[in-house]
């Protein structure tokens, strides 16, 4: 495997930790810190700033894939463009990293995440941030195996 592979292996092992991280302290924000403080505005802002970083996390592999095999991304929407193009099996040059049946649950964090960073009030809507749960409990398994299949790739081509 050639260093530039190695080292497009080794960001993605290392933010897919992270992913799990977050996507456990999630979790345990639901069944610790809001059974301490309820529903609450404190406790709606933990839960969002995790779903926040938890679709970072996820698109800061989707760009280092992108920027490894110099996927051309539109200025204006390249947050959604980068997602879109993650789906795409790119015959000759590498396999989706995202199966398109996570594709929804991941546009709908991407969506919260660029409210989030517009949004400075400080009352959030508990069924939105149930409902960006539920699309992080849905989505981390198969973005997972979905990753697992990109890494094998990564292998292979080394």
């Amino acid at each position: 495997m050639n260093v530039a592979t190695s080292e497009l292996t080794a960001l993605i092992r290392r933010n897919r930790e992270q992913l799990e991280t977050i996507r456990s302290s999630i979790e345990d924000a639901l069944d610790q810190e809001i059974t301490r403080l309820e529903r609450t505005s404190w406790a709606a802002l933990i839960v969002a700033g995790l779903l926040e970083n938890y679709y970072t996390c996820a698109e800061s592999i989707f760009l280092r894939i992108s920027q490894y095999f110099e996927n051309r991304l539109e200025p204006a929407r390249w947050h959604a463009d980068l997602l879109q193009k993650m789906t795409l099996d790119i015959e000759g040059v590498r396999p989706r990293a995202v199966d398109l049946q996570d594709l929804p649950a991941l546009r709908e964090l991407l969506r919260f995440r660029h409210f989030k960073r517009n949004y400075f009030d400080l009352d959030y809507d508990w069924d939105r941030i149930e409902f960006l749960v539920k699309k992080v409990r849905q989505v981390h398994p198969g973005l997972g195996q979905s990753l697992d299949r990109f890494e094998g790739f990564l292998r292979d081509l080394g």
